[in-house]
C-alpha cells in the first residue's frame, strides 16, 4: 500500500500543471510548427445561442488570428431549435449537422456522439474538446490544455480541472458548487476499482485535449458516459502516464437540479459497469437494466417517472471504412 501512495504521488506532481506554465503562447507555436502539427477546436453544440458568439470570437481571435496556434474552429450541432448553427458560422466557425455526419451510419443525439463524428470531419493531428455554455470563456481554456501535448513527447491526453461556481439566474454567481456527480458517483467508483484514478481531479470535465491516435483507437459512448469511459480505455491502453491534467483556475458553468444530475449518474453507472465486463474486471448474470426511474407527487401520490435511457456507443472509428479511406489509415 505504501508503494502505491508513493507511486500516485509522483504522477500527481509529475503530471499535473497550471495553465501559467504555458502562457509563452510564441513558444506554443513555435513547437508547433517545429512538429509539424495540425490542431482543431471542437464544440459540441445544442442549443447554445447566447454563449457561442463570445466562445468563437474570444478562441479565434486570440488562437487564430494573433497566436497561430488553432487550425480550425469546428462546431458539432445536435439539431439545434435555436440559433446556435446560424451564430456560429457567422461568427466563422465550420459548422455540421451531427446528423449530416456519415450519414449512412444509424444516427444517435447525444454529446459522444458529436465528439465521435467530430473526428472524421477534423484535420487536425490534435484535437482540443471545450464545452459550448462556459460564460467566463477565456482562450486559457484552449491554450492550457495544449501546452503538456506540445511541449512533452509522453503526454497524449490532457484533462482540465478548475474551480466551479454556478451561475444562478442572470447575474447571481455561487463561489462553490458543481461536482456533485464526480464526488457521489465517479470518484468513489474509482476508489474501489481504480484508486489511481482517484488523481483526476475532476474526470467528468468538458474540457480535454488528445491526439487523434488516441480518440481513433477507442469506443465512445453516445451520452454523458463518454468522459468517463474515455479515461478508463485510455488508462487500460495506455497506463496513467500518457494522461495530465490542468487547472485552468475557474469556470463558471450552468447548474443543473438533482433529477438531471440523476438521470447523468445512472448513465455514467451504466457505461463504467458495462466497461468492467468487457474488460473482463467484472461478471453479471443478468442484463443490466436501461430504465431510469425517478418519482414525482401528483395530488398526494408518488407516480413513477420511467426514462428509457440505452447504453448505445460507437466503435473505435479507425474502424468505420470511410474515416480509414479519407484519412490513409
Amino acid at each position: 500500500m505504501t508503494t502505491g501512495c508513493a507511486m500516485k504521488s509522483s504522477w500527481l506532481e509529475k503530471n499535473t500543471f497550471h495553465y501559467s506554465e504555458f502562457n509563452d503562447l510564441d513558444r506554443l507555436v513555435e513547437e508547433k510548427r517545429r512538429k509539424n502539427l495540425k490542431i482543431s477546436l471542437c464544440l459540441p453544440t445544442l442549443n447554445e445561442e447566447k454563449t457561442i458568439a463570445k466562445e468563437i470570437l474570444i478562441v479565434k481571435s486570440e488562437l487564430m488570428t494573433r497566436y497561430p496556434l488553432l487550425d480550425e474552429i469546428v462546431v458539432i450541432d445536435s439539431e439545434s431549435t435555436d440559433k446556435t448553427r446560424e451564430i456560429a458560422r457567422s461568427f466563422g466557425a465550420d459548422v455540421y449537422k451531427a446528423t449530416e455526419i456519415l450519414p449512412e451510419l444509424e444516427s444517435f443525439k447525444g454529446k459522444g456522439e458529436n465528439l465521435w463524428k467530430a473526428l472524421y470531419v477534423t484535420k487536425g493531428d490534435i484535437i482540443v474538446y471545450i464545452d459550448a455554455d462556459i460564460k467566463n470563456i477565456h482562450h486559457r481554456f484552449v491554450y492550457g490544455l495544449l501546452g503538456p501535448l506540445i511541449l512533452s513527447d509522453n503526454i497524449k491526453y490532457v484533462k482540465a480541472f478548475y474551480d466551479r461556481p454556478i451561475a444562478i439566474g442572470k447575474s447571481k454567481i455561487r463561489p462553490t458548487g458543481g461536482g456533485r456527480v464526480t464526488e457521489l458517483v465517479v470518484r468513489p467508483l474509482f476508489s474501489l476499482f481504480f484508486p489511481e484514478l482517484t488523481q483526476i481531479l475532476q474526470p467528468l470535465s468538458g474540457e480535454y485535449a488528445g491526439f487523434r491516435e488516441i480518440y481513433e483507437a477507442i469506443p465512445f459512448p453516445i451520452g454523458y458516459g463518454v468522459e468517463t469511459s474515455m479515461i478508463l480505455d485510455i488508462y487500460e491502453k495506455w497506463g496513467l502516464d500518457v494522461i495530465a491534467q490542468v487547472d485552468l483556475d475557474r469556470r463558471i458553468h450552468r447548474n443543473q437540479d438533482t433529477r438531471a444530475l440523476g438521470k447523468m449518474a445512472f448513465v455514467i453507472l451504466m457505461t463504467f459497469i458495462n466497461r468492467k465486463i468487457k474488460l473482463g474486471l467484472i461478471d453479471i448474470k443478468e442484463n443490466l437494466s436501461s430504465e431510469m426511474i425517478q418519482y414525482n407527487l401528483i395530488k398526494d401520490q408518488y407516480k413513477p417517472d420511467i426514462f428509457q435511457i440505452e447504453g448505445n456507443e460507437r466503435p473505435p472509428i479507425i474502424e468505420i471504412p470511410a474515416y480509414r479511406e479519407k484519412f490513409k489509415k
